[in-house]
């Protein structure tokens, strides 16, 4: 059973953004960078689950390239699923478009993988295995 891991908040800043969560009294991570996905990220517990903030380390990210067109706000939204080796051979399998073919490790060690959009009614959506 799937359920929400995290969801993707695109900033131009983390500094600025981080203030108004800890003005909220909540706790964040320290900060985090994933060089394949060219982004700096933080991650602050809301409950079951958790808000990840994103800022750009390069113009070519594909976080800098969303700000550019949509401007800062919600980037994606992340499911856990408990086999995501099994969860993206069905998704294959059944013609879902991935962003990428495999599955990558991201911030802490996640293995994940992004549904496109177009599959999803226009949500980029993440999947982690947890």
């Amino acid at each position: 059973m799937a359920e929400i891991d995290h969801i993707g908040i695109a900033v131009k800043s983390l500094a600025a953004a981080k203030s108004i969560y800890e003005k909220l009294g909540l706790s964040i991570s320290p900060e985090e960078t994933v060089e394949q996905e060219q982004v700096r990220v933080v991650m602050i517990p809301v409950g079951d689950s958790r808000l990840e903030l994103l800022e750009a380390t390069s113009e070519n990210s594909t976080v800098a390239k969303f700000i550019a067109k949509r401007g800062e706000g919600l980037h994606h939204v992340c499911l856990r699923v408990p086999n995501l080796t099994a969860a993206v051979e069905r998704l294959k399998k059944d013609g879902v478009r991935l962003v990428s073919e495999g599955i990558k490790t991201g911030a802490g060690g996640h293995k994940y993988v992004f549904i496109h959009p177009s599959s999803t009614g226009g949500v980029l959506l993440e999947l982690v295995e947890g």
